[in-house]
């Protein structure tokens, strides 16, 4: 069953995205003469004006193919003949219509709640090294930690392990006012479970508030804000070579997370739930990704309509779209073996585990 979801979410998100890019082309006068489902030989197709619509027989991608897109043509309503500023909307367009979607189902996820945990201080335990004038004190709402925002109460956890050290600086909101703790010391200290048995924690409690409507639509917003600092951080550790190909994870990956995320749910709602949430997270992944300055990604389309917007300008001189798709092509060409790498990892994975 995950499995089924996790096809017809894919599916979703990649409809989605070249919805984006239909629309605003429509709305800017630009010719599409094809908007796809899936790639392949198509099983359906139907023109309806200047526009084939298909769904074709291989699950994978999809795509909106406007006139000129990638080759220099006559037609004035082509993509290349069109303002700088229409092309860029269409090509952020995809992006925007997944961030959008990935807001919604974090919002759809969290509709059923009854309350939620703020960042907010409730109580210290007793021996918290951590309360006083100089410290935390009841009712502090935590901003940030260590430069990063607190969006949900789970930030303040995930990103104390990022720094593994005791030393942070904190930001909290205090009878209206910010309060900056900085080099502040936080140590984890053994208190008492209250069943015999001790456990090594900082000794605070954050508060719990009425899960409004207002709430929910704000802790979905904040969740989404939240996935997104997500994919950034993912990405400096990539960079920085804190992490490696090793860690990174394919569609086949995401598939299997999805199914021990479904098989570890107590009940079928709960399942569906856990399996929105993730897919909430892969569509805002999906709409970062997508803008990064790479070939063949829309980040890299964009970055080429500036380059050349830029060059034109100076030069006088129109350049030839067909160069910018050879570059597209062979961006292509890598990130297919990128993702054969990653599924064959993942297989591999799946088989050894």
């Amino acid at each position: 069953m995950s499995i089924v979801f996790a096809i017809l979410l894919f599916s979703l998100l990649i409809f989605v995205h070249e919805l984006g890019h239909f629309m605003a082309a429509k709305a800017s006068g630009v010719q599409v003469n094809e908007f796809s489902m899936f790639m392949g030989p198509a099983i359906f197709k139907k023109q309806k004006g200047e526009t084939l619509y298909a769904i074709r027989c291989i699950p994978i991608g999809g795509y909106c193919a406007m006139e000129g897109e990638d080759a220099d043509t006559d037609n004035p309503r082509s993509f290349q003949k069109a303002a700088w500023w229409k092309r860029l909307i269409i090509l952020v367009a995809g992006s925007a219509m997944n961030f959008l979607v990935g807001v919604l189902i974090m919002v759809i996820v969290y509709m059923p709640a009854q309350q939620f945990v703020t960042p907010v201080i409730a109580s210290f335990e007793e021996g918290c090294t951590l309360s006083g004038e100089d410290g935390l004190q009841v009712g502090d709402r935590i901003l940030s930690l260590d430069g990063e925002k607190i969006y949900v109460s789970s930030d303040f956890s995930m990103l104390l392990s990022l720094n593994s050290g005791d030393v942070h600086d904190l930001v909290v909101l205090r009878d209206g006012q910010k309060v900056y703790l900085e080099d502040f010391e936080m140590l984890q200290h053994e208190f008492d479970n209250g069943d015999g048995t001790t456990s090594m924690r900082y000794g605070f409690s954050f508060s719990v508030e009425e899960a409004s409507f207002g709430a929910k639509l704000r802790y979905g917003w904040n969740s989404a804000l939240n996935a997104a600092r997500t994919v950034r951080l993912s990405l400096q550790m990539l960079l920085t070579g804190q992490a490696g190909l090793s860690d990174m994870t394919g569609v086949v990956g995401i598939v299997d997370q999805m199914s021990e995320v479904a098989d570890a749910s107590a009940t079928w709602v709960d399942a569906l739930l856990n399996m929105l949430y993730f897919g909430g997270f892969i569509a805002i992944n999906l709409a970062i990704m997508n803008l990064l300055p790479i070939p063949a990604l829309d980040g890299g389309r964009v970055v080429a309509l500036l380059l050349t917007t830029g060059i034109e300008a100076i030069t006088h001189k129109k350049i030839n779209p067909k160069y910018e798709g050879y570059i597209h092509a062979v961006g292509m060409i890598l990130l297919l073996i990128l993702m054969a790498v990653l599924m064959f990892k993942d297989i591999f994975n799946i088989f050894k585990g």
